[in-house]
């Protein structure tokens, strides 16, 4: 039996990606006008949290919920992976019960290992080196607003993390330019960089970053387990903070997203984030859509 999983953006082509948008929209239409479609009816998602997330969770369980199919949700205190089973062992116990498995953890070596042992697909709800379900939304976004972001400019700035890893395949696969503004010493793994070298540059100056760019993307400082850092990187990330002054370097229909939470006042001016240029709400609501046409591609388009 042949298993796809979804561990970043690459284990989906080009093409794959743009039709997989393109479903999200029609699905999302589909929702709004009432429409009832259940491709996945008695089919269970199990959600393996181990780091906290709100649109993650709510997203994930509302569309198996609307595609007639249901999602358990797991975390390590309530599961024996929180008192030291295996992983490997975890993942050939869970995936002979349910038809999918989505995990929200730490270590992306151990979302690859448990991915090995699956006997369903696994999708990446986020790990510490990739996040790509959320570029899946901020696509989907991007298209329903200014349409095609091939040929785009898009302007990273903050930290070189998870997101701005996903944004890097995403450039490389959807054809767009991807300039990356970020501190010395927080700048993403460049070996990530260096498969996507014909279309991202990193450079120090957020404002040199964001001239004429289409998109302007940001993230929090200090993410989940990097709580210890918080007070460090507020000093350091301080002049990263997209502001009205450096919304107004990017052309003047360019948008402005954030994965939230978001918190005003460090990497984002509340001005900016409740602003006109911002699509943040359409973004989150989208995480729903896109995952829903990646549960169908998963489970219902691909061969099994």
């Amino acid at each position: 039996m042949s298993i796809r999983h979804f561990l970043t953006l690459n284990d989906l082509t080009s093409d794959e990606f743009k039709a997989l948008i393109q479903r999200a929209i029609e699905l999302k239409a589909m929702q709004h006008r009432g429409e009832r479609y259940e491709p996945l009816k008695n089919r269970v998602l199990a959600m393996i949290f181990e780091k906290s997330s709100t649109r993650t969770r709510v997203s994930f369980e509302t569309g198996m919920i609307q595609f007639g199919g249901g999602a358990i949700f797991l975390s390590p205190r309530d599961t024996q992976l929180g008192r030291g089973e295996p992983v490997e062992d975890s993942a050939r116990v869970l995936s002979g019960m349910v038809d999918c498995i989505m995990i929200r953890t730490f270590d992306h070596e151990q979302l690859e290992r448990f991915a090995r042992y699956s006997k369903v697909p696994v999708i990446n709800a986020l790990t510490d080196s990739y996040h790509p379900c959320q570029l899946l939304a901020d696509v989907q976004t991007y298209q329903e607003y200014r349409g095609d972001i091939e040929g785009k400019t898009v302007a990273w700035v903050g930290d070189g993390n998870n997101m701005c890893h996903s944004y890097i395949n995403a450039a490389h696969l959807l054809g767009f330019k991807l300039n990356i503004a970020c501190p010395e010493g927080f700048e993403p793994e460049a070996s990530i960089v260096e498969r996507a070298a014909h279309c991202v540059s990193v450079m120090r100056s957020p404002e040199e970053a964001v001239a004429n760019s289409d998109l302007i993307v940001t993230d929090v400082w200090a993410s989940m387990g990097q709580e210890e850092e918080a007070q460090e990187r507020l000093e350091l990330f301080a002049p990263y903070q997209v502001t009205e002054k450096m919304m107004a370097l990017a052309h003047d229909d360019a948008l402005f997203m954030h994965c939230l939470p978001a918190h005003r006042g460090e990497e984002v001016a509340a001005e900016v984030i409740d602003g006109k240029q911002s699509v943040v709400w359409d973004e989150a609501e989208n995480r729903l859509h896109a995952q829903k046409a990646l549960l169908e591609l998963l489970l219902v388009k691909s061969p099994d």
